[in-house]
């Protein structure tokens, strides 16, 4: 599949995340991963507490379905240094998921 395109697949993923976000899934929102030592932290709990199970990863990296403001910055998928705009998808390694642009988590980076 090529990278700019989103398959049938992505979009079904979307649709679900989308489903347990606005079903009320608390998510760990905060703190925001705010330096790089708190990013690892987050990125090593991915690692091991998260591998397969989509719903931790949610949790763990702190999804929600609108953009997320800390520190007076809004910090929205779509403005995210692993956000592929044409696929609407994060190339996070540890997270590889279909999202929507209006969507954050807390591993959000510029």
């Amino acid at each position: 599949m090529a990278e700019d395109s989103a398959g049938p697949d992505d979009d079904t993923l979307r649709e679900a995340i989308a489903r347990r976000l606005a079903g009320g899934l608390e998510t760990e929102v905060w703190p925001r991963a705010e330096s790089s030592e708190m990013v690892s932290e987050i990125i090593a709990r991915l690692r091991s507490e998260a591998t397969g199970d989509l719903g931790r990863k949610l949790v763990i990296a702190g999804f929600t379905d609108h953009t997320v403001e800390a520190n007076g910055l809004e910090q929205p998928c779509e403005t995210c240094m692993y956000y592929l705009v044409h696929r609407r998808f994060c190339e996070l390694p540890e997270l590889m998921l279909p999202v929507e642009a209006g969507w954050s988590c807390r591993l959000w980076r510029i």
